[in-house]
């Protein structure tokens, strides 16, 4: 059976996104059919677009999404139909090199849906991050499913499947970042508000929030910032210094992705100090630092891919965390839209009047 349904799809580069009939078919072995409830309009798939990752048009956009299985194929065991689950790109394979050493947060060879969805003339779409799911239904491999808390808000558990947990984890997981530790962020969207909550979570007992913008640095606070600094009124270095009695952050975590900021992230923190890498560069971005200041300043510099999570482990965690109301998820959320929204939320988000608009399906 094939099922037709609506989706937003991304067809030439820099080209405004279309809602489309698209094609689904019912799950092979190893696949799940979702009906996608909510889903987060995420930076990346403003990347696809603009043909930032590849040049594989039409894309079928959206991967930050919650949903219920509706049908599973041969083989599937670990989700059933009727099942809440939050959609995650890292469906581990479990016997790649690294996941044999133990580290399956870094899966090297992640498992994606083989059958294609398609246009209604039968052009095959290649989905955001292997899920694409600015659908009302969407096919995945069944590792790409995550199930999770019922009692949960799809809009808010969601934003787990990219941006928060990308956020959060590269606090937690990458950057390692414990009690009593100080931390600064600089950049402060949705990964960066996510990475202050992450450190918040953690116990930190200094939380530095570095942006340009007034209004952001706002919303930092409401993560748990305990200090903000608009660098374009302040050197962000010194005053990161100034908050850490002169020796720079323990973690300081990147969440822009360009040259300049990654230095002042690079002297901003103590020695044997950590840099986390979160923000996303382009391709043809380059860095330049002294080599001696590499040596002499030890610690470590680290890039965080999807928050070094193992959704399977972090992703029912936090989602009870949430429940507590220990984590805000819902804070994230700045609108609720619908399908034929993306297009504006797509430039609400580029001028940063949003921390996440996100797509609900009824």
């Amino acid at each position: 059976m094939v099922h037709e349904v609506r989706g937003v799809v991304a067809r030439a580069k820099g080209q405004p996104v279309s809602v489309e009939t698209i094609l689904v078919p019912d799950p092979g072995p190893g696949e799940a059919l979702v009906k996608v409830q909510a889903c987060g309009v995420c930076h990346t798939d403003l990347h696809y677009r603009e043909g930032g990752i590849n040049d594989e048009f039409p894309f079928l956009l959206g991967h930050e999404a919650a949903g219920i299985v509706e049908a599973v194929g041969e083989g599937v065991d670990d989700v059933a139909p009727g099942d809440f689950v939050v959609l995650n790109w890292r469906a581990v394979c479990g016997t790649c090199r690294s996941c044999r050493r133990g580290r399956p947060w870094h899966c090297f060879d992640t498992h994606n849906a083989t059958q294609k969805m398609t246009l209604a003339d039968g052009t095959p779409l290649t989905p955001a991050l292997g899920i694409g799911a600015f659908a009302e239904k969407t096919l995945v491999h069944a590792g790409q499913c995550t199930k999770v808390n019922p009692e949960a808000r799809p809009e808010a558990v969601g934003l787990l499947g990219c941006g928060v947990m990308a956020g959060i984890g590269s606090a937690i997981n990458t950057g390692g970042v414990s009690r009593g530790d100080t931390v600064a962020v600089i950049g402060c969207g949705g990964v960066g508000n996510a990475a202050i909550a992450g450190a918040y979570l953690a116990g930190a007992r200094t939380i530095i929030a570095v942006d340009v913008d007034d209004k952001k640095l706002e919303w930092a606070k409401g993560f748990g910032a305990t200090h903000t600094v608009n660098s374009r009124q302040s050197d962000p270095v010194e005053a990161i210094r100034g908050y850490t009695e002169g020796h720079g952050a323990d973690v300081v975590i990147e969440a822009v992705g360009r040259p300049e900021t990654y230095k002042q992230a690079f002297y901003a923190r103590d020695l044997a100090g950590q840099v986390v890498l979160v923000g996303v560069p382009t391709p043809d971005m380059t860095l330049e630092l002294p080599l001696i200041d590499l040596f002499s300043r030890g610690g470590a510099l680290k890039s965080s891919w999807y928050g070094d999570c193992l959704p399977s482990r972090d992703f029912p965690a936090l989602v009870e965390l949430y429940l507590q109301n220990r984590l805000d998820l819902d804070r994230f959320v700045s609108e609720t839209i619908t399908i034929d929204q993306v297009e504006e939320a797509f430039d609400k988000m580029h001028r940063g009047e949003v921390l996440r608009s996100v797509v609900v399906f009824k």
